[in-house]
């Protein structure tokens, strides 16, 4: 078999197997001069059959379909001969051509029939039997085909492979070539799976270097935005500069200059702080959403409550209806007859529920969040009053409406987001129509979220948001919750009591004590706690340790068929890297519980008919969301697609979509926000140092729900709980709540 190495053929296409008609995605025969026929794969287009074309890329051995040729570039040769242009135009490549057409094009123009089309296309009209309808028709398709061509061949001279020119020319279209030659960085702002790595290399080719204005502004943002990934609202100057100019090989005081151009073009927001003098830079977008989050929360706070004095006065809901009587707050009557019992805090909680205007109730496990929500709808329901129900991802909705019994839906949803139709369709000025909006899980809510919830919520209604601000904050920037509890500005509720029936669990006592700072409560793999730690030092260990209560202790003790182990057992890691890592627990653990089957390679992973896989960004097209989990429902490996079943909808990724989703028997801790699992495996181990501390070690026992199974170091334990290192955000949404002024709300 040949070596893996680069390898360039040429030939000519003898027939297309398949073409896929989105991803483009072919396989061909590529008829070699003077040699034998090549099956070659991968995207390839606009070619047909007849075209000489020149291949490079690597030789690779379909476990099917046998030894083929995978292409990572390609160019078109024109061709030569008379007989090689009218099949090449016969082909049907060009609409308005047929074999037909194309033999009376070759007969009048001879070899010169491809440079007249190109050069003096109306010459055309020449050719008998072609009208100008015809004429225009066919040199409209012609300057397409060869203006995706051109743009094929210059993105691939730049070393951009041919499926990802293809993205870039979905994104760009024509215009992709003056785009990228006026401003290459475009491609890693508008393109996805572009870094700024990739596009500053291309701008190096076409000669944009060193500090040339237009690299020193795209590297000042590419930084705020890895800054922004990591959760950060802004950074500080001194910081930006320093990281920036490291980025760009170049001293500080053109990058200086680079923040105040983009400053003074709106792109970004100096903000003074005048307490310790640093000047914080902003990205534009996030700037203004913190100023309008905390103009919302103003508004809500200083807009009367329809619930007057001590009583619910009814009619007042939006939903209409008949007159209803008074309820007294402060009244046993308030909760009516119901098998909910709160106590004399959870009682005084729901009152401060209904009394304010906007609320945040939070409290850890076992503390009575769900008990209290409960009895707070029951009491709505009575009154008669109209509520909305949400959390930030499906899977928390879907604990929410199970623990409420009422329907719940992701924040997207409530605000009816519909890409096509330009975003979230509920706003300021077509508001959600509701007495009562909750929220739940809000500590995965990032700033931006929060600032588009609020745009939708009318001023009159009320809004409590329920979360643990203990957990990991929010995947995207901001620290919401952490901020609106600091600021002093919104009230809230801290529910600290453990019921007793809940202080039975090690897991909601093994929560509270990392919290704490406290050793933890072992139970033993005899007993019958839902809590267990085995003590293991070495990597090995531990990875052959998880990998047997995987295989066969925990599914023996929990009596799991063979395809209830993986919706059963989650494996949680803080790491992405190492043997603990999820790369390398997701392979180990396909081996074990998903071994066989159809399957389909993506960088070096098989995606096999039937894993557990997890979407890892937001899809607003498909409507699969950051952190959802799945099952691979159908492979198709001629076209390299996979369709994944989400549990509610069934979901197609062709292949050049396969990065958006990975291998889920592992996932990391922060990617488990929001969800429970009824067992949660952790592995923890001194090598994973960097992300050891309680809100990592809080955040994964906490999604255990029947048993949590802790493997690892004892001094790995430890580490983790003694640190108390607490993710510091870059926000100032605290400092916006606790400044703001009625004058300044009516500048938003």
């Amino acid at each position: 078999m040949p070596d893996q190495q680069t390898t360039t053929l040429q030939g000519t296409i003898g027939r297309i197997t398949y073409q896929h008609p989105e991803t483009h995605y072919t396989v061909a025969r590529l008829d070699a001069d003077g040699g034998p026929s090549t099956t070659v794969v991968g995207t390839i287009f606009p070619v047909s059959e007849g075209e000489e074309i020149k291949v490079t890329g690597s030789w690779k051995r379909h476990p099917r379909y046998g030894l083929q040729f995978q292409v990572e570039h390609w160019g078109k040769i024109e061709p030569a001969t008379i007989e090689g242009i009218e099949k090449y135009l016969g082909s049907g490549l060009i609409k308005g051509i047929g074999p037909t057409y194309a033999k009376r094009l070759v007969g009048a123009f001879g070899l010169d029939t491809l440079k007249v089309l190109t050069e003096q296309p109306l010459r055309i009209l020449e050719v008998d039997g072609i009208g100008e309808v015809r004429a225009r028709r066919i040199m409209q398709a012609w300057q397409e085909q060869r203006g995706m061509q051109d743009v094929m061949v210059f993105l691939q001279g730049h070393g951009i492979g041919a499926s990802l020119a293809l993205r870039i020319f979905r994104v760009l279209g024509a215009d992709t070539i003056a785009c990228v030659k006026e401003n290459p960085y475009i491609l890693a702002r508008e393109v996805q799976g572009i870094g700024f790595v990739l596009a500053d290399r291309i701008a190096s080719h076409i000669g944009i270097r060193g500090d040339f204005p237009l690299r020193l502004q795209a590297g000042v943002l590419h930084v705020l935005r890895e800054c922004a990934d990591q959760g950060h609202c802004y950074v500080p100057l001194t910081v930006l500069k320093r990281n920036a100019a490291g980025l760009l090989s170049v001293d500080e005081d053109p990058v200086e200059a680079a923040v105040d151009k983009l400053a003074a073009q709106g792109e970004l927001v100096l903000e003074e702080e005048f307490q310790d003098g640093v000047t914080r830079v902003y990205l534009y977008e996030l700037y203004h959403a913190e100023r309008r989050v905390a103009a919302a929360f103003y508004r809500l706070l200083s807009t009367p409550s329809l619930l007057q004095g001590e009583k619910i006065i009814g009619p007042w809901s939006r939903s209409g209806g008949a007159s209803r009587g008074a309820i007294d707050l402060v009244s046993p009557e308030l909760f009516g007859p119901s098998a909910v019992t709160l106590d004399e805090d959870q009682a005084r909680a729901t009152q401060q529920a209904l009394r304010e205007k906007v609320l945040v109730i939070t409290g850890g496990p076992g503390t009575g969040k769900t008990t209290l929500l409960t009895a707070l709808l029951a009491i709505l329901k009575r009154a008669k009053l109209s509520f909305l129900l949400a959390a930030p991802t499906g899977r928390a909705a879907k604990r929410m409406a199970e623990s409420a019994g009422e329907e719940a839906m992701t924040i997207h949803r409530l605000l009816e987001y519909n890409p096509r139709e330009g975003g979230f369709q509920r706003s300021e000025e077509r508001p959600l129509e509701v007495d009562f909006v909750i929220i739940d899980e809000v500590s995965m809510v990032d700033i931006s979220l929060m600032d588009h919830l609020l745009r939708a919520v009318d001023p009159h209604s009320h809004v409590i948001l329920v979360g643990d601000v203990d957990q990991l904050p929010s995947v995207g920037p901001g620290s919401v919750l952490r901020d609106l509890i600091d600021s002093g500005v919104i009230p809230k509720v801290v529910l600290k009591r453990i019921f007793r029936q809940e202080r039975e669990s090690l897991i909601v006592a093994n929560a509270h004590r990392i919290l704490r700072g406290d050793s933890l409560l072992l139970g033993d793999s005899e007993g019958n706690r839902d809590f267990v730690f085995l003590a293991h030092e070495s990597e090995e260990e531990i990875l052959q340790t998880v990998k047997r209560l995987v295989r066969e202790e925990i599914p023996r003790a929990r009596r799991l068929a063979p395809d209830e182990v993986a919706q059963t057992i989650q494996v949680l890691t803080p790491m992405h890297r190492g043997l603990l890592g999820t790369v390398n627990l997701n392979r180990e653990l396909q081996a074990l519980v998903n071994p066989a089957g159809p399957a389909l390679e993506r960088g070096g992973t098989a995606l096999r008919l039937g894993d557990k896989v997890m979407q890892l960004r937001n899809n607003y097209d498909k409507g699969v969301f950051n952190g959802d989990l799945g099952r691979i429902a159908g492979i198709d490996r001629e076209e390299g697609s996979v369709k994944v079943d989400f549990f509610d909808k069934l979901v197609e990724y062709e292949a050049a979509e396969l990065d958006e989703i990975n291998l889920a028997y592992a996932t990391s801790v922060h990617k488990s926000q929001g969800s429970e699992y009824p067992v949660v495996v952790i592995p923890l181990h001194t090598s994973h140092y960097m992300m050891l501390h309680r809100s990592i070690l809080y955040t994964a026992v906490t999604r255990g729900k029947k048993l949590v199974v802790l493997v690892g170091s004892r001094k790995a334990v430890a580490m983790a709980i003694r640190n108390l290192r607490v993710e510091k955000r870059n926000t100032g949404l605290r400092e916006k709540l606790a400044e703001l002024h009625p004058s300044a709300v009516r500048q938003f």
